[in-house]
């Protein structure tokens, strides 16, 4: 494949991203994925500011290659953080969960490129107007915090791509070559993988957490907590506590309640498999290894070729 606009724009050499999730994106996977060719991304979104910087710096000495932070705009300590980042010459910022105009201008001038994720036609048109420089468009099947919307990828991506004339990369529901091929097919321009990377030998979960995720199956996940902040997690025993909840009425501030605090970094990091909020896309069905981030990358892109082999052998129809 030759070098297309996100390729030009990262700096990289595959237009393959690794999601920025919360207890997971530390900087060896950010590093493993970087080195891969790919863009790694650290997320700061379970990062205190000296951690931060702390998983910055230690990717740095890892890595001299192009690597990104994905930063939740919604974040208490936003100006700390921020400043970190200037400070520490992160060249890409991945901006979620909140409205891009607060930083996007203050992170351009200070020499970043600016990503912005979003899961909505109307989200990326604020976006663009924002002045970002590429779009994450995800669908709702990803892992994690997602739009109200419910609009899958497969539709996503298209209506985004009408949209607007910025750099496209396609996250929800894609952990292989076949799916990066159709995401291309679709308008996109790079993929955002999540999911398959929590199930990485360098991803900094519990080792209990990547263990479970292989035991998904169909029907494992569920988008829920809407009156709150939507987030797709499996179905345990948290997840069943929640759904009573639901049966019984609950209002946005028993739901609340409910969830408490600390419940993803429970889960997710301490490996607490009942009690704890267990975030994954529903693309978890499709994963059964737990393998190294480089070996996750070369698999995909050597799907997406063999792929796109057979389809041009295949060749178009007769009409």
């Amino acid at each position: 494949m030759k070098k297309n606009r996100i390729c030009q724009l990262f700096g990289i050499q595959y237009p393959l991203i690794q999601g920025g999730m919360v207890w997971a994106s530390g900087w060896r996977l950010a590093a493993a994925v970087s080195e891969a060719g790919g863009l790694g991304i650290i997320g700061a979104g379970s990062m205190h500011p000296d951690t931060l910087r702390l998983h910055i710096q230690k990717l740095k000495a890892a890595t001299q290659k192009p690597f990104a932070v994905n930063l939740p705009l919604l974040y208490p300590e936003m100006e700390l953080l921020l400043d970190l980042l200037i400070e520490e010459a992160v060249p890409v910022v991945f901006t979620s969960a909140g409205n891009p105009n607060l930083w996007t201008s203050f992170l351009k001038e200070k020499g970043c490129v600016v990503v912005h994720v979003v899961s909505s036609v109307k989200f990326a048109e604020k976006a663009v107007a924002a002045g970002v420089d590429a779009i994450v468009a995800e669908g709702f099947e990803a892992g994690g915090h997602n739009g109200r919307e419910e609009t899958t990828t497969m539709t996503l991506i298209p209506l985004v791509r009408n949209a607007i004339k910025l750099p496209l990369i396609a996250a929800g529901g894609i952990a292989t070559g076949e799916a990066m091929l159709a995401a291309f097919a679709l308008g996109a321009e790079g993929v955002q993988v999540g999911s398959r990377f929590v199930a990485s030998i360098e991803a900094s979960c519990h080792q209990a957490f990547k263990e479970e995720v292989l035991q998904a199956q169909e029907g494992s996940t569920e988008l829920t907590l809407k009156e709150l902040t939507p987030v797709r997690l499996l179905k345990n025993a948290f997840y069943q506590e929640i759904k009573k909840e639901y049966e019984k009425g609950a209002t946005p501030e028993i739901l609340a309640a409910t969830l408490g605090k600390g419940r993803a970094k429970k889960g997710m990091f301490e490996g607490d498999l009942e009690e704890g909020e267990l975030e994954i896309g529903q693309v978890a069905a499709l994963i059964d290894t737990i393998i190294p981030a480089e070996q996750i990358v070369r698999e995909m892109l050597s799907a997406y070729n063999s792929t796109l082999t057979r389809l041009y052998e295949t060749g178009p129809f007769d009409l």
